[in-house]
């Protein structure tokens, strides 16, 4: 990893510098004195916690921030007058892929490919049976086998990180300047694939750069930044780190729950690929489902909340027993069971929205007075909780769409976590976190485990799973085959028996599974 000022090999000019690099947010400074040289052919990391000054070092690369006076910019050599004007990026040879991708669902793959060109292009014309070979080609180029004519809503998560690296490769490459190779600019692309969708992506970086791009890799993940990047650079509070601090790894104490009374019971659950299903939870009890891609883990939480329809099974939470063919959110919720997805922005909380509001819909009734709300209570209440959670900055009016992913975690674990539920359903909870903030959230949630609440967590991390819970159920075709308890816990373990689940013939059709 570089530190401040890292030299430039001899015969090799920066394919891109940037000296002295300031950013003020009013009295914050977000970025102080960086310096930054990514070489040509390179995959250069960025790496650093939520807040560290990352996305604002990526913003002012793309022309969104305006830095302070005084920064320096050169791409290959040439100077590149700050700010950067808005739209200037690609003629620059500067490409960005966001976390969020911008992709345009509706579309097909080759129109996302090539909506750029077409709002850019004066053409009367379009001859799509070129542009779908052109598309092909391009595909083909770079390892990959992704039909051109696929609606991109249809596409698995990972395709859809791998069209929108695609896309912003070929806007560089075909930007008119073949002097140089272009510089890839990829903001955390990674959370939302499981490790095989990683791999994937790794592979076509590998590729982009033996096109002749450069890379620069944005992260909070360590282990990925060590796996794919040649050198990276490390930001601790707006300044460049050689070392990042040292982070106490959570391990929650794995009690035996044997004894407690069980607070939750769901028997033949079945919908989507799931047949059959049936788990029991006891009261302060985390339980984890794990698989792999395909396999139905990840469809229990959205049946039980209702998200999707389940067309059998029941429910029974507080001595009743609920049909779960007929639950729906507005039902769950009325029954004290909250899910949050991993999707945070686009399905968990409303980023336009402040923090206040984010945390307070599910409990507005608390803040009525004389038959109008509350605002100032809402604030405090809202503030308070960013205090228990170390939300930061925690500032309740402030948009939840600006904070960083790790902090927009924090306040929406807050908001389901406030009501006390009977029943907290989870889909990867840490996905797109830093390191610092995962361990906040644990220990938030095995807190809240210890007060009684059973947790249903969904996830591809095995690690995390390993440090927050009590069972781990490994699913495959649809059925749970392998439940972990224990000793049994365990990173290696649990990633051992999901890979061995495909070898496992599953459950026979209609057999009557044991919960559990």
């Amino acid at each position: 990893m570089t530190g401040e000022g890292a030299a430039t090999p001899p015969g090799r000019g920066p394919a891109l510098s940037i000296r002295r690099l300031s950013k003020r947010f009013g009295g914050a400074l977000a970025l102080d004195q960086v310096e930054l040289e990514v070489l040509p052919g390179e995959v250069h990391g960025l790496l650093g916690q939520n807040g560290s000054g990352k996305s604002t070092l990526i913003k002012v690369l793309a022309g969104f921030y305006e830095p302070e006076p005084g920064a320096e910019l050169t791409i290959h050599g040439d100077p590149v007058p700050l700010p950067i004007q808005a739209g200037s990026a690609r003629r620059l040879g500067l490409a960005f892929v966001h976390q969020h991708l911008g992709l345009v669902a509706s579309l097909s793959v080759l129109e996302n490919l090539r909506i750029g060109a077409f709002a850019t292009e004066v053409r009367w014309y379009v001859d799509w049976r070129h542009e779908r070979e052109a598309a092909r080609a391009t595909f083909a180029r770079v390892g990959l086998a992704i039909e051109p004519d696929a609606r991109v809503g249809d596409l698995p998560q990972v395709e859809r990180a791998l069209v929108a690296i695609v896309r912003a490769f070929e806007d560089i490459r075909q930007r008119g300047d073949t002097t140089h190779g272009g510089i890839l600019v990829l903001d955390e692309p990674t959370p939302f694939l499981p490790k095989v969708g990683v791999d994937q992506l790794f592979k076509l970086v590998r590729n982009i750069v033996r096109e002749g791009a450069s890379v620069i890799f944005v992260s909070h993940d360590v282990d990925e930044v060590m796996e794919i990047t040649d050198r990276a650079t490390v930001l601790r509070d707006g300044r460049v780190a050689g070392v990042g601090k040292r982070v106490h790894r959570f391990q929650a104490q794995r009690e035996d729950m044997a004894t407690n009374p069980v607070a939750v019971r769901v028997r033949g659950l079945s919908g989507g690929s799931l047949e059959n299903v049936s788990i029991d939870l006891r009261d302060g009890e985390i339980v984890g489902l794990t698989g792999l891609i395909g396999s139905g883990f990840d469809e229990v939480l959205y049946l039980l909340y209702g998200a999707e329809r389940a067309t059998a099974g029941t429910l029974t939470l507080a001595g009743r027993e609920h049909g779960l063919s007929d639950m729906s959110p507005n039902r769950a919720l009325g029954l004290g069971i909250p899910l949050l997805p991993a999707d945070r922005l686009g399905a968990a909380g409303v980023g336009a929205l402040p923090v206040t509001d984010n945390v307070t819909l599910p409990v507005l009734e608390r803040f009525v007075s004389r038959f109008r709300l509350d605002w100032r209570r809402m604030h405090t209440h809202t503030r308070a909780l960013g205090s228990t959670y170390d939300v930061r900055p925690n500032q309740p009016s402030m948009k939840l769409g600006l904070l960083s992913g790790g902090n927009q975690q924090k306040v929406l674990i807050a908001k389901w976590l406030q009501m006390r539920p009977r029943l907290f359903l989870l889909d990867e909870p840490t996905q797109g976190v830093d390191v610092g903030a995962r361990q906040h959230l644990l220990v938030a949630l095995a807190e809240a485990a210890r007060r009684g609440t059973p947790i249903l967590c969904a996830s591809t991390d095995y690690e995390q799973l390993a440090q927050i819970c009590n069972r781990v159920l490994i699913f495959a075709r649809g059925h749970v085959i392998r439940e972990l308890v224990g000793a049994e816990v365990m990173k290696d373990t649990i990633a051992e028996q999901c890979v061995r689940s495909l070898s496992v013939a599953g459950l026979a059709n209609g057999e009557e599974a044991a919960p559990a």
